[in-house]
């Protein structure tokens, strides 16, 4: 190892903790000690500090703790002479660095709260406003499952800025159509990466996966700080446990430094700490290099990589592996355009708002269809004027030797998520509710209605091997004949949802797993029933019916139920033979039913969380999306952070929000009669389902009886409210475990 590395990284954390000890003097001068200080909106508290030792920053005075650590794991000096070639004082002195950017950043929020635009998910770009910080709990969980569902294989964190505007472009894009996220911190001479993007006109925000932290090199702790709380919040590592920690993000999360531009001493600190995650970093400049193997999966430094090969470099060196499917469109593709907007000056036409959209899949039969063919009935995109707003119908016919009908709304579902993924193209919604836009960029390079079944046609072979032969698109224009086509699709949505909601988990023999979540919670086993949805929201009993027929190894294996050992809590001896070996011994058994005993596992993606609330003889549950306070006194943040590990934690479940008014839900408890509260977003957004279960129970206004935080935030406001419309959990019997 090079004695200039190593003297220019020690270096540059002794300058960064003296640095950030200086600012701290100066804001405790003006503030006092019990000053609260926090990364807002995060049961994480600074996440890098508090998962690698337990250390929990909440006020000015807890600095002193992190900066004492600080000074101590500054190794000395290197020496003129004599100089020992060895790797751990450099990985002391990163660390070293790190945390005092992590305290850096902090003491930035307190004294500027409107330098970065928390907790949102896109720039303030009107505002020059682009700095998004650090991901509250809300944005990680969102984004942290797809680095559980391996839609997002791992992430580039870029400091510096390229030489040249087109060259930053095609460099982020690369790692785009890699599905990778793409984390850009620190400036080089003024300029970033992010910068050049707007410039260029590539959205940037978390929308789009490339993600703008901040414009010093402090800033890069952030991406840090995202891979250890996904360790912590999906993998059950425990803060302080740094070694396991540490460990668990070389093998598990597969991040990379790219460092553009001539690197100072407090880069060459902050590269020094990231390889003791095991994170390489690649330069496109003459630095030192670290090349022999050891912390890092195999070099640690590598410099001089020309720029048309720094992406697929940085992939080899990190070990990462990437799979990627060309399809034949003049645009670029892949999930990390999914979130991509195309905004009113962006667009040139668009498909339902206040036209009907549809979108239907209908099994065909084999020699109904042509495979490949893509038909459009009416005019296309080339025949439109811009600013034209049309109708449109999307009609897939599928047929296949193993398809069922079962599987046409698995199909149907894949549209919004496939035709998001095409470069300039927006869709929404799903059914007879969707909405595509197209940008002007995507007219000007020749995009049209055909590419999108070119799209759905190659994907539904790719993905759906097993089960698909042959994929026939048509897309319909014509008012009348989307009317045509809607009436038909309402008739068929009808009739699958009259299918789905007539299941019982008595009406089937097995079950399926989904073990997806396993990478990050090994000890976590989602059992999917009839009438127990996955708690990500994700997948329903057919769902996984269809992926153990695609892939019959994947995550979502068949469970024969077996002997009903408890009908009121939902406990089958089948059932608890899998979870024992899938969760190799951790969890010997559960109730699909209850809360109060011994309840399923949770991970981190579950999209809502019920908690006992014995004051009000009841429960609430809270979505993900929901950042207030609850009653329980727990945000979903800190709940999540609990028990999202794949722990069973009696008082507390995870579940979707489909799963709410289910038939079973909580039945071992009492059912949907103990829902006393849930915020008001979540209230709203299944209020035809909680009218239509509040008129099956035989309470009509049930609805009504559900606290919000509009109604209180404490289980003494709740209480009061509930004895005030007369809810059912307050006569119930005491709810206990």
């Amino acid at each position: 190892m090079s004695k200039l590395v190593a003297f220019a990284a020690i270096q540059g954390a002794y300058n960064m903790v003296s640095k950030v000890e200086g600012r701290y003097k100066r804001v405790l001068a003006a503030n006092s000690a019990d000053t609260k200080v926090e990364f807002p909106n995060t049961a994480y508290y600074l996440p890098v500090i508090y998962s690698l030792t337990g250390i929990k920053v909440q006020t000015l005075e807890d600095f002193k703790k992190p900066l004492d650590i600080c000074r101590k794991l500054l190794p000395p000096h290197v020496k003129r002479v004599n100089h020992l070639p060895y790797l751990g004082p450099l990985l002391d002195a990163g660390m070293a660095a790190l945390f005092a950017s992590e305290l850096e950043e902090a003491l930035r929020i307190l004294e500027d709260p409107n330098f970065y635009v928390l907790g949102s998910e896109e720039i303030d770009d009107a505002n020059n406003r682009i700095w998004l910080g650090p991901a509250d709990d809300t944005v990680f969980r969102k984004r942290g499952v797809e680095f559980v569902d391996g839609s997002a294989p791992g992430f580039a964190a870029i400091v510096g800025a390229a030489p040249t505007i087109e060259i930053a472009k095609d460099i982020v894009e690369d790692y785009q159509r890699k599905n990778l996220y793409i984390f850009l911190a620190a400036n080089q001479n003024g300029t970033t990466v992010a910068e050049q993007l707007i410039e260029a006109g590539v959205q940037i925000g978390w929308n789009t996966r490339i993600v703008p932290f901040g414009p010093d090199i402090s800033s890069a702790v952030f991406a840090l700080g995202f891979a250890n709380r996904a360790a912590m919040a999906f993998g059950g590592v425990q803060a302080g446990d740094y070694r396991k920690l540490l460990l668990y993000n070389k093998e598990r999360i597969f991040a990379f430094v790219n460092a553009l531009g001539d690197v100072n001493a407090e880069w060459a600190a902050a590269a020094a700490g990231c390889v003791n995650w095991g994170f390489p970093t690649i330069s496109d400049t003459d630095i030192p290099e670290i090349l022999p193997t050891g912390i890092c999966t195999y070099e640690h430094v590598v410099a001089n990589v020309p720029h048309d090969q720094i992406v697929e470099k940085s992939i080899e060196t990190r070990g990462l592996k990437v799979t990627i499917s060309e399809i034949d469109i003049p645009l670029s593709y892949g999930p990390a355009f999914e979130g991509e907007r195309v905004r009113k000056d962006d667009l040139y036409c668009q498909f339902g708002a206040k036209q009907q959209c549809t979108e239907l899949v209908n099994m065909a039969e084999m020699n109904e269809i042509e495979d490949g063919k893509v038909i459009v009935v009416g005019p296309d995109i080339a025949d439109m004027k811009p600013g034209t707003t049309s109708p449109l119908g999307i009609f897939v016919q599928v047929a296949g030797r193993e398809f069922q009908q079962d599987f046409e709304p698995i199909i149907e579902r894949q549209i919004h998520h496939l035709t998001n993924y095409i470069q300039g193209v927006m869709h929404i919604g799903q059914r007879d509710i969707a909405w595509v836009r197209v940008s002007k960029q995507a007219v000007e390079k020749g995009f049209s209605l055909k590419h999108i079944g070119v799209v759905l046609h190659a994907k539904f072979h790719q993905d759906f091997t097993k089960i698909i032969d042959k994929v026939q698109v048509t897309f319909y224009t014509k008012k009348e004949d989307v009317d045509k086509l809607t009436e038909k699709a309402r008739a068929e949505y009808r009739t699958r949802d009259e299918r789905v909601e007539n299941m019982t988990d008595e009406g089937v023999e097995t079950f399926y797993s989904c073990t997806l979540c396993q990478s990050f919670a090994p000890s976590h086993v989602c059992t999917v029933s009839p009438e127990r949805t996955g708690l990500c929201g994700a997948y329903n009993w057919m769902d996984c019916k269809a992926s153990f027929e695609i892939n019959p190894t994947g995550p979502n294996q068949p469970i024969e139920k077996g002997e009903c050992l408890d009908t009121k809590l939902g406990q089958w001896k089948g059932v608890n033979e899998f979870v024992y070996k899938a969760s190799r011994g951790n969890i010997s058994h559960y109730n699909f039913y209850s809360l109060m005993i011994d309840p399923m596992t949770t991970c981190g993606c579950c999209e809502a969380i019920a908690a006992v609330l014995p004051m009000c003889n009841g429960i609430m549950t809270v979505n993900r999306d929901y950042t207030g306070d609850t009653p329980c006194g727990m945000k979903f943040t800190t709940l999540a952070g609990q028990m999202g590990g794949g722990a069973s934690s009696p008082g507390f479940v995870g579940h979707s929000k489909y799963n709410v008014t289910q038939r079973k839900f909580v039945a071992g408890d009492g059912g949907i009669h103990r829902l006393v509260w849930m915020p008001k977003i979540f209230k709203e957004e299944i209020k035809e389902r909680l009218i239509k279960r509040g008129e099956e129970i035989g309470i009509p206004n049930f609805y009504d009886m559900i606290a919000d935080e509009t109604v209180g935030t404490t289980e003494e406001e709740v209480y009061e409210f509930l004895q005030k419309v007369g809810h059912p959990a307050v006569s119930m019997d005491p709810i206990t475990g």
